[in-house]
């Protein structure tokens, strides 16, 4: 039963994904949706498995595990624009398929349970970042998060014109959306990276998921709790934080509290195991 109990939040996300894949699969008549939502909910699952086994790997795993599933088999070969230009295709054509379940899973309802781990664990743009020389941030925080706002909008407004427009092909123009998109995104989160020496600076203040993400992940059922009993104050947990959270503050509102990505490099880094 103890084992059981140290294993339950692996167990948890297999449950809340396996669920979510079986009711798709039977309400939407399709069995990709069974295998789809299995294998991520399984490979998220196996990375919280092998962290609590201590691999200093684990979170790399999921990473390539799920991003180059979704880029690769979803977006190359399948053809499904899966960044944000999706999710309005199809929100504007009022089909609830690909993208918009996406979403609705992983970055508008799914947070309310576990937060931005989308970011830590299966961003294929993140997943190519992270191999980057600047992990821990060298330089402070810069006020311009707002940036996010405006590529949100650019998004919806370079589809909005697509349908406006009565453009033909749409698929095909979605498709290279995405690829030109991806090249976007990792051509400036590269040179964000290196001009502010944080693998994560994209993240911060250019990606408009996170419009979406930031809301509903400061409800969120799973996220890094301190132990004031143990803690000793010694800030490691705040320097060694790649979005630049305060782990020890257990409340909501704390210091960047919605940008927490629970890559939980504050947990394994705790001298005293306070968190």
């Amino acid at each position: 039963m103890k084992n059981v109990r140290k294993y339950w939040h692996a167990i948890m996300i297999l449950i809340v994904f396996e669920a979510v894949a079986v009711t798709l699969w039977l309400t939407k008549n399709n069995l990709f949706y069974l295998f789809n939502f299995s294998y991520i909910g399984m490979s998220i699952s196996l990375g919280i498995f092998l962290f609590i086994r201590k691999n200093k790997h684990a979170r790399r795993i999921v990473q390539l595990l799920v991003g180059l599933y979704m880029l690769v088999y979803l977006g190359l070969i399948c053809r499904e624009n899966m960044q944000i230009e999706g999710f309005w295709y199809y929100l504007f054509t009022g089909v609830f398929e690909a993208a918009t379940i996406h979403y609705a899973v992983a970055k508008i309802f799914g947070p309310l349970i576990f937060g931005r781990g989308w970011c830590g664990y299966a961003c294929w743009t993140a997943m190519v970042l992270d191999f980057l020389p600047y992990k821990v941030p060298a330089q402070p925080r810069r006020k311009i998060g707002w940036i996010r706002y405006i590529t949100f909008a650019l998004s919806l407004i370079f589809v909005s014109a697509l349908f406006l427009a009565k453009v033909v092909q749409m698929e095909k123009i979605m498709f290279w959306a995405f690829i030109v998109g991806n090249l976007l995104y990792y051509g400036i989160g590269i040179a964000l990276a290196f001009a502010f020496r944080d693998n994560r600076a994209f993240c911060k203040y250019i990606c408009p998921i996170t419009v979406f993400l930031k809301p509903m992940s400061y409800f969120s059922l799973i996220r890094i709790q301190c132990n004031q009993d143990k803690c000793v104050h010694c800030g490691k947990c705040k320097r060694v934080c790649p979005m630049d959270v305060d782990p020890t503050d257990n409340a909501r509102n704390r210091k960047n509290g919605t940008e927490c990505i629970l890559c939980m490099e504050c947990v394994k880094n705790c001298p005293k195991h306070a968190l």
